[in-house]
C-alpha cells in the first residue's frame, strides 16, 4: 500500500479531533454541572 503513511495521518487527525472534541465536551458539562450545584 503506497498511501499507508496518508491514511494514518487522516486517522490521527481523525482521532485527534474526536478526542479534542470530547474533552471540550466533557469541560462544558463539568462546568455546567458546578453551576448547577452552586445554584442550590
Amino acid at each position: 500500500m503506497t498511501d499507508a503513511g496518508y491514511v494514518i495521518a487522516a486517522y490521527g487527525v481523525i482521532i485527534g479531533g474526536l478526542a479534542l472534541y470530547a474533552f471540550s465536551l466533557m469541560r462544558r458539562l463539568a462546568s455546567k454541572r458546578d453551576h448547577h450545584d452552586e445554584a442550590r
